[in-house]
């Protein structure tokens, strides 16, 4: 946590030192401090929770799935394993066993969590964005790409503004179709598992009547 505020601290310095240099007006000095530095700092501060989530729960579900194998080997050579005293026998084949329940239930958590929020797509686009914005500023600041036939910062930076806008509502977007898509798709889920389970209650019911 240190580290990440600390990065964001450094680029809101840095930043702001570069906006001191431009001859800008203070409205627009204001622009570029609330609007476009501030989604800077707090995509930075998405992308890289996302990443951590996205890190942590896969690095779970794939450690977790390499031991249950183990586990489940365990408990059946356990079977056959005789110890003199029984009651240390049943003891260590209780631990594995829920050893073995546990570790799955935190794997399938974990899987399930990743798959509902995201995380990894989550981190890629907002990386994606933030860099896209720290790109506009970055040639803003050094009047290059698209800001090189303008000869100071004040003439260019209505262009500028223009990207930084664009680029803010493809975020804007992006995510909305996104959480959209996530719905319709945790609604098609609910209908499959209630139509599931309405055919296993008929299939149920028949076999009842045929006895």
């Amino acid at each position: 946590m240190v580290k990440k505020d600390s990065y964001q601290e450094f680029l809101k310095e840095d930043f702001n030192k570069l906006f001191a240099g431009m001859k800008l007006g203070d409205v627009q000095k204001h622009f570029l401090r609330s609007r476009w530095l501030d989604q800077v700092l707090w995509m930075e501060g998405k992308a890289n929770s996302s990443r951590d989530r996205h890190y942590f729960l896969r690095i779970t579900t794939i450690i977790g799935g390499v031991i249950l194998p183990a586990l489940v080997s365990l408990n059946i050579n356990t079977t056959n394993f005789k110890v003199n005293n029984i009651e240390t026998s049943t003891r260590i084949r209780d631990v594995i066993i829920w050893s073995t329940f546990g570790l799955s239930q935190i794997v399938a958590i974990s899987a399930a969590i990743e798959e509902f929020f995201h995380y990894g797509e989550r981190w890629r686009h907002y990386r994606r964005t933030v860099e896209s914005l720290k790109t506009q500023g970055w040639q803003f600041s050094q009047l290059t790409g698209p800001y090189r036939n303008y000869t100071s910062h004040e003439e260019a930076f209505n262009l500028f503004a223009d990207h930084v806008e664009d680029i803010i509502q493809r975020d804007v977007e992006i995510y909305a179709t996104q959480v959209i898509q996530e719905k319709k798709e945790e609604k098609q889920n609910q209908e499959d598992y209630i139509l599931l389970q309405n055919t296993k209650t008929t299939s149920l019911v028949e076999k009842k009547e045929e006895e």
